[in-house]
């Protein structure tokens, strides 16, 4: 799988999921071009590394104190979700089969501190 960076726009709507339809990206916009989600293939939440930020370091004594307390580690560590699709997607409305060159496999993250969508990784 190829690894990008790049922000996507995102249409969310009822998709075929593993256990039937499932509320996610429907289609998405990414370098100028328009790919139609044609199944989830997995879907899960990833959190940044919490464990290194200040406050924890601060809890535990090795390093100097959250003025935040464990407020402030819950506001600025554990609200760092990211919320990742993995989907099935072709080119444009027309449905593609898996031998066409407008069919690949990508993960769409959802950053819920930005609220922003990028697409992180392409297998085409």
């Amino acid at each position: 799988m190829r690894r990008y960076d790049d922000p996507v726009d995102v249409r969310k709507g009822q998709v075929k999921g593993s256990s039937g339809p499932v509320e996610g990206p429907e289609q998405f916009l990414w370098r100028g071009r328009l790919w139609q989600v044609r199944d989830v293939v997995a879907h899960w939440v990833e959190t940044g590394p919490w464990w290194q930020s200040a406050g924890v370091r601060a809890m535990v004594g090795s390093g100097e104190p959250d003025p935040g307390g464990p407020v402030g580690l819950l506001a600025d560590d554990l609200l760092g979700e990211r919320e990742v699709w993995r989907v099935e997607a072709a080119r444009g409305r027309a449905v593609s089969a898996a031998g066409d060159p407008g069919f690949g496999v990508f993960d769409l993250v959802f950053d819920w501190a930005s609220g922003s969508w990028r697409l992180s990784g392409c297998a085409d």
